[in-house]
C-alpha cells in the first residue's frame, strides 16, 4: 500500500500538471498498447516462438519497444519489475553475477561455482558468471524464466534461466541513437544502423559506449570512485538463400575498466549509509569476444524447422580489491580469470496433428584459468594460488506436446546430460602460482565424469480462450565440480558433487475485461538435494576462507503473482507479488561454525532467500497537438535476506522507487526524457562477507545470537540517481 500511494501521488501531480494543455483525442493509450502487445517468447524453442499467455511456464517477457517504454537500463533493473527476482552484480568484481530466482542463488565470485540461474545471449549460454551482468543495449527482447528449465535449456537453471536476444538485421532501412546523462558525472550513448545490403543479404551494426565519473567518494582520499568506461560493438550479417532457409552470424566484442568495489566495512560505518574508506582504489579490466552462427532449414518432416547454433566466447578479467574496505593495507587482492567456451545445439521442432515434438542435441566445452594473489597486512604475507578446469558437457533432450481435443494438452519430455570436468589446483596458501605466469606446481588434481536424467511430465488446461491452466513435474540438476580459491591448508580440497532438484507447480494465465485485466499466478514446491553452499568462514591469517559443499537437503515452496490493469485509456498499473520461504529438511555441515553439525545449523535460513518482493507501476499518457507525453513511477520493496550460510552476513531490504517524465515529438522519431533511480536513496551493497577481528572492524562472532557489528567486506551500490535522455530513430 505504502508504493501504491507513493506511485498514485506521483503520476496524479503530473498529471494534473499537464491539464491546463489542449489534447487532442485518441482511441487507446499509446503506452498501454506498448504494454499489453502481444510477446512472441522463445523460451519453449517452438518453431518461430509462441505468445507469452500461451507459454506453460512463469516468465515475464519484454520487446524491445517495452524495454524503451519501461526505460529498464540492465538487467539488476529487470530484477525490480519481476516477482522473486534477484538479478544482482555481487560488487566484488563488475559485471559478476550472483543471481537468485525463488530463492534459489549464489554467493560467491568464484569462477569454478556454477550459477543457478542461467544467462543465454541469442542461444549461447554463458558458462561462467563472470562478465554477465550486462547493459541493455540492442536488445529485441529479454525472457525472465523462473523455475527449472533444464528440460530444454539442461545444467544449472534450477532457479530459471534470463534469454537475451540481440536485434537481429532489418529488411528496410532502421537507425536508433540514445544518447543519456546522469548524476555521478555519467554518461553512456548507442547507436544502431540496420538494412538489407541486397535482395538476399541483411546487416546490422551496433555500437555503445559509457564513461562513468563514479558516483561514489572515498572518504580516506575524497576523491570520486566508481569510475567506469565501457565500449561494445556488435555487427551481424544476415543471408537468406531461399524462402526456406536462413544463416544469422552475430560477432561481439567489448571492453571495460574502471575502480575497484566500493567496499564498505560495517564494523567502521555501521549500515545504512554510503560511506566507505578505503586505502587502494582498485580496478577491473575486463574484456571479451563472441560469435554466433545461427542455421535454419524448414523441412516437411511434419511441417518442421532445423536450427543449428554455434557459438564461441572468449572472457578476460584483471582485478584488485581492497577486501578489508578500511584506509589500512590489510587485506588486498589482485586476481585473474581467462575463459574459453565453445558449444553447439542442433534442434528440430515440428509437428504431426496433434503430437508437437521438439529435440535436440547439446554440446559444450569450457576452459577456464583462474588465479587469485592475497597481500595480507602491507606485505606480510603475500600468497598466490588458483589453477585450470577443463569441463565438457553433452546432452540429448526431447519434449512432445500431445493434444486432447481443444482443451487439454499433456506434456511429456526428458534430457539426458553426460559431464565431464578435470582440475589442477594450487592451494594459495602454498604460493605456487603468479598472477601473470601461472601455476609452477599445483597440490590437486582430481577428475569426475557424471550423468543426469531430468523428466518432465505436465498437463495444460484451457478452459476457455482467455484461460491457461497448467501444471508439472520435473527434475532439474546444478553441476558438481571444485572450488578454485581454495585456501585452507588444513582442510583437505575436494570436490563437489551435483545438486538435484524435483520441482511441483501450477500456474494460470488469465485475460479478463475484454484484455483490459491480466492476472497471472504460479504456485511453486521445489525439493532440493544435495545442496551445493559456499561457506565464508573468517580467518586471522588468510582473511576469508571459502569452501565449497554438498552442505544440506532443502525445500523452498512460494506463489509469484503478475497483474497488468489498464485503468483507462490514459492510466496504466502493472503490479508483481512474491513470497517465497525455505528450510533445511537435513544437513550434514557445520554452517554456523560452533565446531558441531546439530539443529542450531539445521534452524538456520537459506541465503539469498527474500521472503517478500512486491512493486508497481503506473503509467499516465497523453497526446497534444505537438506530439505525445508520458508519465511514469515506479516502486518495489524486497525483503532483507541472509548472504552468508550462517547469517552473520544480510543483505539489506531495499524500496526501489523511480520516476519519469517522457515527451515523444516528430510523430515519434524523437524522444526527450527526464528521470530518477531509487529516489529513497537506499543504501544497498552486492554481499556481506565477514571478517576476522584484526581486520578493522572489531569484534566478529561465530554464532548468530552473539552478533556485534564485526568487520565486513560489503561492496556498495549506487544511490540515487537523476538523469536525462534522448532517443532519435528512423525507420
Amino acid at each position: 500500500m505504502r508504493i501504491l500511494t507513493s506511485l498514485g501521488l506521483t503520476v496524479i501531480l503530473a498529471a494534473l500538471s499537464l491539464a491546463s494543455f489542449p489534447a487532442v483525442a485518441q482511441d487507446e493509450n499509446r503506452t498501454a498498447q506498448i504494454l499489453l502487445e502481444e510477446i512472441i517468447v522463445t523460451g519453449t524453442k517452438r518453431a518461430g516462438g509462441i505468445e507469452v499467455q500461451d507459454a506453460p511456464v512463469a516468465i515475464s517477457a519484454y520487446n524491445e519497444s517495452q524495454l524503451d517504454a519501461m526505460h529498464l537500463r540492465d538487467l539488476q533493473g529487470i530484477g525490480y519489475s519481476a516477482p522473486s527476482v534477484q538479478l544482482e552484480d555481487i560488487g566484488t568484481s563488475r559485471g559478476t553475477a550472483n543471481f537468485s530466482i525463488r530463492g534459489l542463488g549464489i554467493n560467491s565470485s568464484i569462477p569454478s561455482i556454477d550459477p543457478t540461474v542461467g544467462v543465454f545471449v541469442d542461444g549461447v549460454y554463458l558458462g561462467i558468471n563472470a562478465g554477465v551482468v550486462l547493459d541493455i543495449f540492442d536488445l529485441e527482447g529479454i525472457e525472465v524464466l523462473r523455475g527449472p528449465q533444464g528440460l530444454l535449456f539442461g545444467k544449472n537453471v534450477t532457479g530459471g534461466a534470463v534469454l537475451l536476444r540481440s536485434s537481429r538485421p532489418t529488411e528496410d532501412f532502421r537507425f536508433k541513437g540514445k544518447l543519456a546523462t546522469e548524476t555521478g558525472d555519467n554518461r553512456y550513448l548507442s547507436a544502431v544502423v540496420s538494412g538489407p545490403l541486397n535482395d538476399q543479404w541483411r546487416g546490422k551494426f551496433a555500437a555503445y559506449y559509457n564513461d562513468d565519473g563514479g558516483w561514489h567518494t572515498n572518504l580516506a582520499t575524497g576523491a570520486d570512485h566508481g569510475k567506469a568506461e565501457t565500449s561494445m560493438f556488435r555487427g551481424a550479417l544476415e543471408w537468406t538463400p531461399t524462402d526456406a532457409s536462413g544463416y544469422l552470424l552475430s560477432v561481439e566484442t567489448g571492453s571495460s575498466d574502471g575502480d575497484g568495489p566500493a567496499s564498505q566495512n560495517e564494523g567502521l560505518y555501521g549500515t545504512d549509509n554510503f560511506d566507505f574508506s578505503i586505502d587502494e582504489p582498485g580496478f577491473y579490466d575486463n574484456t571479451w569476444n563472441q560469435l554466433t552462427l545461427e542455421a535454419s532449414y524448414d523441412v516437411a518432416f511434419g511441417d518442421g524447422e532445423i536450427i543449428n547454433i554455434l557459438g564461441y566466447r572468449d572472457y578476460e578479467s584483471r582485478t584488485l580489491g581492497d577486501i578489508d574496505a578500511s584506509p589500512f593495507f590489510i587485506f588486498h587482492a589482485p586476481a585473474r580469470i581467462d575463459q574459453d567456451q565453445l558449444s553447439n545445439e542442433l534442434r528440430y521442432a515440428g509437428s504431426f496433428d496433434n503430437i508437437y515434438v521438439t529435440t535436440g542435441l547439446y554440446y559444450f566445452e569450457q576452459d577456464l584459468l583462474y588465479l587469485e594473489r592475497r597481500i595480507i597486512q602491507g606485505g606480510a604475507l603475500d600468497i598466490t594460488g588458483g589453477g585450470n578446469q577443463q569441463s565438457d558437457t553433452l546432452a540429448l533432450f526431447g519434449s512432445v506436446d500431445i493434444a486432447y481435443g481443444d482443451n487439454y494438452t499433456l506434456n511429456l519430455g526428458a534430457r539426458f546430460t553426460r559431464e565431464e570436468k578435470d582440475a589442477q589446483i594450487a592451494t594459495i596458501l602454498f604460493n605456487l602460482c603468479t598472477i601473470d605466469g601461472g601455476c609452477a606446481a599445483v597440490d590437486f588434481k582430481d577428475s569426475r565424469k557424471s550423468t543426469n536424467f531430468a523428466p518432465k511430465v505436465g498437463l495444460q488446461i484451457r478452459p476457455d480462450d482467455d484461460t491457461l491452466i497448467y501444471g508439472f513435474w520435473t527434475k532439474g540438476f546444478r553441476s558438481g565440480g571444485y572450488n578454485m580459491r581454495h585456501t585452507a591448508a588444513a582442510i583437505p580440497n575436494q570436490g563437489f558433487d551435483d545438486e538435484e532438484q524435483d520441482s511441483f507447480e501450477i500456474g494460470m494465465k488469465r485475460d479478463f475485461a475484454d484484455g483490459r485485466v491480466r492476472i497471472n499466478a504460479a504456485v511453486y514446491h521445489n525439493k532440493i538435494n544435495d545442496m551445493q553452499r559456499e561457506v565464508n568462514l573468517s580467518d586471522p591469517v588468510v582473511g576469508v576462507v571459502q569452501l565449497i559443499r554438498n552442505t544440506a537437503d532443502a525445500t523452498i515452496s512460494g506463489i509469484d503473482l503478475e497483474g497488468t490493469f489498464v485503468l483507462s485509456d490514459s492510466l496504466l498499473l502493472t503490479a508483481n507479488f512474491g513470497q517465497v520461504s525455505g528450510r533445511y529438511d537435513r544437513v550434514g555441515f557445520d554452517l554456523n561454525g560452533d565446531g558441531v553439525v546439530d539443529n542450531a545449523d539445521k534452524e538456520l535460513k537459506l541465503p539469498r532467500l527474500a521472503p517478500r518482493s512486491y512493486g508497481a507501476q503506473l503509467v499516465y499518457t497523453r497526446d497534444f497537438n505537438w506530439g505525445g507525453l508520458t508519465v511514469q513511477g515506479s516502486g518495489y520493496r524486497r525483503d532483507p535476506a541472509p548472504y552468508t550460510d550462517n547469517n552473520l552476513g544480510s543483505l539489506r531490504a531495499a524500496d526501489m522507487f523511480g520516476a519519469r517524465i517522457s515527451a515523444d515529438l516528430m510523430d515519434g522519431r524523437l524522444s526527450l526524457s527526464a528521470f530518477g533511480k531509487n529516489l529513497k536513496d537506499e543504501s544497498t551493497i552486492g554481499g556481506d562477507t565477514q571478517l576476522p577481528p584484526n581486520f578493522a572492524g572489531g569484534p566478529a562472532f561465530a554464532v548468530p545470537s552473539l552478533r556485534g557489528p564485526g568487520a565486513t567486506f560489503s561492496p556498495l551500490n549506487k544511490g540515487r540517481i537523476y538523469g536525462f535522455e534522448v532517443i532519435y530513430s528512423v525507420e
